[in-house]
């Protein structure tokens, strides 16, 4: 799933209105195993000034960004905070924890040669799901439709839930990422005549 994606079902299941704290924990815990991707993808291509292809297409299944991605991606860390946390009773890290195991177990399935390994350390394995959310020669219109429609229901049940301002502005900059995708390749058709 994309990352706007997973930041709303995060704050739709766990956050709640009266509690900011949670509701940040919930969309913090969404971002973090994707924030790697965001800052070692964003150092390479913007400040290194590397192509999209070599980032992509090289250093992403490179041991060292793959040793990354076990890290931040592993079900069984995230699995074990999670314990801790309930064991605790530490509400904030419950939400901030479930929110980063939900990304994950959606992740799993949507991966096809772009996986990670979700069970290090107990294992480097990498599951190949027959389908992606991204690549098209593996379904990604159906998920990727599926994922937008579902985004933008929730992104309304949101604007029902929330009452201030700020929390309405940014849940209509969260529907706003999750359909910038569409925006550009709308414009990409539309300049090259398709």
């Amino acid at each position: 799933m994309n990352t706007p994606a997973h930041v709303i079902l995060a704050v739709a299941v766990f956050a709640r209105p009266q509690e900011t704290r949670r509701t940040l924990a919930a969309a913090a815990g969404a971002i973090v195993p994707d924030l790697s991707l965001y800052l070692m993808a964003g150092t390479s291509l913007f400040l290194l000034g590397m192509s999209p292809e070599h980032v992509f297409g090289t250093l992403y299944y490179s041991d060292a960004w793959q040793r990354v991605f076990s890290i931040d991606n592993s079900i069984i860390l995230w699995g074990a905070g999670f314990l801790l946390s309930w064991w605790f009773g530490a509400r904030i890290l419950i939400a901030f924890t479930a929110s980063g195991l939900m990304h994950l177990m959606l992740d799993l399935p949507l991966h096809h040669d772009d996986g990670r390994p979700h069970f290090w350390p107990v294992s480097d394995w990498i599951f190949e799901s027959p389908i992606s959310y991204w690549d098209a020669a593996h379904h990604a219109d159906i998920v990727g439709s599926v994922e937008t429609v579902l985004s933008l229901l929730l992104c309304i049940m949101l604007l029902r839930r929330f009452k201030g301002l700020a929390s309405r502005f940014l849940i209509c900059v969260l529907a706003g990422f999750q359909l910038f995708p569409y925006f550009i390749w709308a414009v990409f058709f539309a300049m090259n005549g398709a």
